[in-house]
């Protein structure tokens, strides 16, 4: 099966042939990859080098005149090390680039935590209008990275070595229902390449279970519709762990017992009383250092986030042996 980072360079230099407004700049990560299409297209397909900084800003310059960048490099170097470019560059200059990173967590945990990024989705979060995508498939980075495409605010497409079996028929910013029970114990949404591990954790268990691979913004009526059916939630995340715990909240504090809508404030602070007993468990990389070698396999049953970690956190969690929230 190919790849994520396969799909992404094949789509891409598509998108390069067939859109004169697509344009592509790297900071040496890719370059081998790519090196036709930045032949090809000199104008349009630029390598600064190791510069992650500057990547960004010639991104910028690209988008206020019109072109859509797409960027690409190791999540750590293209999030973290750059954000300051990201915060100013873009989002304070109001224009739009396509961020594609690869490595995730710690897809190359031989390289170690400098080339580790689990907290990479929640800086984004920090910044406003950002989409922010984590496929599971090939099939749905090429969908989102299309999709993409054809907009002007900034987006975030996360890569990953790790993905489930087959694609799952998605529309970016929906989460889609695999599986619901009217009287179910709990709602379970795995993100991204955690779903086939979760599927795996949860097969005889009388929970619902969700799929999300946009996770900002994260799907409000389906929020609505968990938060309706006052049912515990278990988000199953391949970052940070608790990333997204706060959308989920959110949701539950809007919906009182007679539905959603309600914005009278005496209204909301009532909603707020009555769901406060439904539980978040945010399950993803613990934000205690992990500084241990290993191989990405070894990483998730560290970070209990292999099945049998995904399983015992969530039995423990419904049955009340494991409060922890986030």
């Amino acid at each position: 099966m190919p790849t994520m980072r396969d799909r992404f360079y094949a789509v891409t230099s598509e998108l390069l042939a067939s859109d004169p407004r697509t344009a592509l700049v790297l900071a040496d990560v890719g370059a081998s990859r790519m090196r036709t299409t930045l032949e090809r297209f000199p104008d349009r397909a630029i390598n600064v080098g190791i510069r992650e900084q500057a990547m960004v800003g010639v991104a910028a310059g690209l988008a206020m005149e019109g072109f859509r960048p797409i960027l690409h490099s190791y999540a750590p170097f293209l999030v973290e090390r750059a954000f300051e470019q990201l915060k100013l560059d873009l989002s304070y200059q109001g224009v739009g680039a396509i961020l594609a990173s690869v490595g995730a967590s710690y897809d190359w945990p031989e390289g170690g935590r400098t080339h580790q990024a689990p907290g990479d989705i929640a800086i984004l979060d920090s910044l406003p209008d950002w989409s922010l995508h984590v496929p599971g498939h090939p099939d749905e980075v090429e969908m989102l990275l299309r999709h993409e495409a054809k907009r002007i605010l900034p987006a975030y497409l996360r890569l990953s070595t790790r993905q489930n079996e087959r694609a799952h028929l998605i529309e970016p910013g929906r989460i889609v229902p695999l599986r619901s029970y009217s009287d179910a114990d709990a709602t379970i949404i795995a993100v991204g390449p955690m779903l086939d591990r979760t599927i795996e954790a949860v097969r005889d268990l009388h929970v619902d279970l969700f799929y999300a691979t946009t996770v900002r913004p994260l799907d409000v009526d389906a929020l609505a519709y968990i938060a309706r059916n006052r049912r515990d939630v278990v988000l199953v995340e391949p970052y940070l762990e608790g990333t997204s715990s706060r959308e989920v909240t959110q949701a539950v504090a809007n919906v009182g017992h007679s539905g959603p809508g309600r914005t009278d404030p005496i209204q909301r602070m009532h909603a707020d009383v009555t769901r406060s007993g439904t539980r978040v468990l945010g399950l993803g990389v613990p934000r205690a250092e992990h500084r241990h070698y290993g191989s990405g396999e070894e990483h998730d049953t560290a970070h209990g986030l292999d099945t049998s970690g995904i399983r015992r956190r969530i039995e423990g969690f419904l049955t009340g042996t494991s409060l922890s929230t986030t």
